[in-house]
């Protein structure tokens, strides 16, 4: 897929995207996160809005005020609650007293939004899209750009350098899919993503990651005819990964593609599911040590042990 690159930005600086809206880039890079975590700051009449504050940092918090300058950050967005977008939330609005909106229905139990949002609602010029898949609690934003035109705040749905995790529960790869249909069918000139640089003619990507994920889907059922396999098996066998985190990654990539064939009908899950526990916090990051120790990170290795077999 035609993924886009950039060069490390500079830390801590305002970066000009278009007209009225500007990227700090957190100080969170990773093979999850690129160059790190995009938050945006949309000029108003009066104030700012923020779109993700990004990871729990008191840098980068110190960044995105001294952005604003003298203008009062009045309200802040969330794309989704995953820690990379969500972590400087609290600092960040204890610090300015904007207001904080976010999907009605949070996916952490530790979070509910003071202001909630649902699919069509609007603040500031931005127009929530219901987007779940890659986050239970997914949003993209339109906005009517100045000098530009309709584009998209698409969160961690789309991005221009990579494709997105999916990792069960809290991602959903039958919810993954119907976004990724319901954004072909809309007519935004560009994206904005949550990690790397703006996306221009963006439906071709989005076209290619749907049609990307139909073939992984065609040769995880190929491969379950010929073998019976474990998920991390799959996963190795289909993705080659040496990294500890995406060897991870690629395994709940696996492990949504099997549960959304489950859903279908096509397969059968021969093993028990291990039980999330109610506190669990959901994310999309793998550990840097696939050996940790943390609940999470047990059912995921517990997870990749999981099978699978044709219906």
């Amino acid at each position: 897929m035609p993924f886009l690159t950039e060069p490390e930005p500079p830390r801590g600086m305002p970066l000009a995207v278009l007209p009225g809206i500007r990227r700090i880039v957190a100080r969170n890079p990773s093979v999850m996160t690129y160059q790190g975590t995009n938050t945006y700051l949309i000029d108003g009449d009066d104030s700012l809005t923020v779109i993700d504050p990004g990871p729990d940092d008191e840098i980068h918090v110190a960044d995105i005020i001294r952005a604003a300058g003298g203008t009062p950050i009045a309200r802040i967005v969330l794309t989704h609650t995953h820690s990379d977008h969500y972590g400087a939330l609290g600092k960040l609005a204890e610090a300015t007293g904007a207001a904080v909106y976010a999907y009605k229905k949070s996916a952490r139990k530790d979070f509910s939004a003071p202001n909630k949002l649902d699919d069509g609602d609007e603040i500031a010029g931005l127009k929530a899209v219901f987007t779940p898949g890659h986050a239970a609690d997914h949003l993209a934003f339109e906005y009517q750009a100045k000098e530009t035109g309709k584009i998209l705040f698409s969160g961690d749905h789309v991005m221009s350098w990579s494709s997105s995790i999916v990792s069960p529960p809290d991602g959903d790869m039958v919810a993954y899919y119907k976004s990724l249909e319901r954004l072909l069918a809309r007519d935004e000139i560009l994206y904005l993503g949550g990690h790397g640089p703006l996306l221009p003619e963006p439906r071709a990507l989005v076209q290619e990651l749907l049609d990307h994920r139909k073939m992984r889907e065609a040769t995880i059922l190929d491969a379950i005819k010929s073998q019976n396999w474990t998920v991390a098996e799959l996963a190795d066998h289909l993705y080659h990964k040496t990294d500890a985190r995406l060897r991870i990654a690629a395994q709940r990539n696996v492990l949504a593609h099997l549960l959304k064939l489950e859903h279908e009908g096509k397969v059968v899950q021969t093993t028990e599911p291990p039980a999330w526990p109610d506190d669990h916090i959901p994310d999309d990051m793998p550990p840097a040590d696939e050996h940790a120790s943390a609940k999470e990170i047990t059912i995921m290795i517990t997870d990749a042990q999981r099978r699978f077999v044709l219906a």
